[in-house]
């Protein structure tokens, strides 16, 4: 019988250790890389369905009124897509918890298709309005929060929705130029047909370079047991019922009342643009331009840069507090030139507000209902344009411009006293 030599056994130990070790430091990294790759695919993503959105956005009003729809039905058109937005941005969310990022984001690809193709065929106003129904799942935007949230832990969270904004910029600047363009020089349903094709793309990128499962292993045992993955998609109870996490109401609250005001403003601006400002349709597009360079600016280089310092407390307070002087700024505002200045500011606050209030959200429920939350958060927008038209005619016609700087001031003044009597968010976290 042969025996081992110990120093021989001891050295093969090692460097079968020495494997192992290699291996799962290649794995890691292997890891690390495919995350990082989905990551930039969810912004690709965003960006394009954002500029065909924007791009047909710009158009609508045109094509509705080359259809013989007046500035009521119009008001009727945006009102539906904003219904439409609002109940599916929670069941979209449910959606994605249920069946993942990667089939959410086809989901969004797919309705975003059909969407433009009924608008390309739309040659009466019943189409036109039919052509709002695809709406219902178009959230292409919550789909990349969803994947980004399951991709990143959550000191990183903060900082990679909050480049989602650069994404949002870059939409509004190509979209709004884009659709200009091409419906002036090819015809009105002509960026409809782009926005077709555009989405059928996007479709075939979030099938082949969006892996299958993109949350980590360490959250499968989490899934298997939420309860968000029993039940019916269309459960408003199991929708509500994030609400009672800790903290959660609360932070809500703020994300829904800090820029109602503001949100009011800005869907009257079609109208104070011409009335208050006395601008043109192209120097109106100018302006569109000019706030989607500082969303990429603001989003893309400050945000980051603050939350590798600042906790999430003290960047929520700093949004809120910083709203109340953009209300100041909004009410003594006479001139273009000085909404111009009051836009930095706005756009600060809105941004960080957005990015903030959806990283604390996601972090206070279970990873396995952060799509159901995002679906939540993505309703607060369509909500205010479902109201919006006739809170804020009433308060344009009755009390002028400056009523909306007043009501902003007010509101945040008083969200402001109560973060800082409040702990809100229960932890403190700060980005690395």
């Amino acid at each position: 019988m042969s025996t081992m030599n110990p120093k021989a056994s001891s050295g093969g130990e090692e460097e079968a250790s020495g494997m192992r070790s290699k291996t799962l430091g290649e794995s890691v990294c292997s890891g690390k890389v495919e995350r990082g790759q989905a990551i930039l695919v969810a912004y690709l993503i965003a960006t394009l369905e954002l500029t065909f959105l924007f791009m047909q956005m710009g158009v609508m009003p045109y094509l509705a009124k080359s259809l013989g729809l007046d500035s009521v039905g119009l008001g009727y058109l945006q009102t539906t897509f904003g219904v439409l937005q609002l109940v599916g941005g929670p069941v979209f969310g449910r959606f994605a918890d249920q069946f993942g990022a990667r089939a959410a984001l086809i989901l969004s690809c797919v309705s975003g298709s059909a969407f433009f193709l009924l608008t390309s065929i739309s040659t009466s106003i019943p189409l036109l309005f039919l052509s709002r129904l695809p709406a219902v799942f178009m959230h292409g935007l919550p789909g990349a929060q969803k994947l980004i949230t399951d991709l990143t832990t959550a000191s990183q969270r903060t900082d990679a929705l909050g480049k989602l904004g650069l994404c949002f910029g870059i939409g509004i600047i190509i979209g709004s130029a884009l659709g200009g363009v091409l419906s002036t020089k090819f015809g009105i349903f002509v960026p409809a047909y782009v926005g077709l094709v555009g989405n059928l793309i996007n479709t075939m990128i979030a099938m082949v370079c969006i892996p299958l499962q993109a949350k980590p292993k360490s959250d499968h045992h989490v899934t298997e047991h939420s309860t968000s993955q029993s039940g019916n998609m269309f459960s408003i109870r199991e929708i509500l019922r994030l609400m009672k996490f800790p903290g959660v109401m609360e932070v809500f609250v703020v994300k829904v009342f800090a820029g109602l005001p503001l949100g009011l403003f800005l869907i009257m601006f079609s109208i104070i643009s011409m009335d208050f400002f006395g601008l043109e349709a192209v120097e109106s597009g100018y302006l569109m331009s000019y706030f989607g360079v500082l969303q990429m600016v603001v989003q893309g280089l400050v945000t980051g840069k603050l939350t590798n310092h600042c906790t999430e407390r003290t960047l929520l307070r700093l949004s809120v507090f910083i709203f109340a002087g953009v209300g100041l700024g909004m009410a003594l505002m006479r001139t273009v030139w000085h909404y111009c200045i009051v836009a930095v500011p706005m756009v600060f606050a809105f941004g960080m507000l957005g990015t903030i209030t959806d990283s604390i959200l996601t972090k206070a429920v279970p990873s396995s209902d952060t799509g159901t939350m995002l679906g939540i958060c993505a309703s607060v927008q369509p909500l205010t344009q479902t109201v919006g038209p006739t809170i804020g005619g009433v308060l344009y016609k009755q009390f002028g411009v400056s009523s909306f700087g007043y009501l902003q001031l007010i509101v945040n003044i008083g969200l402001f006293v109560y973060l800082l009597k409040s702990k809100i968010p229960r932890r403190e976290m700060k980005s690395q």
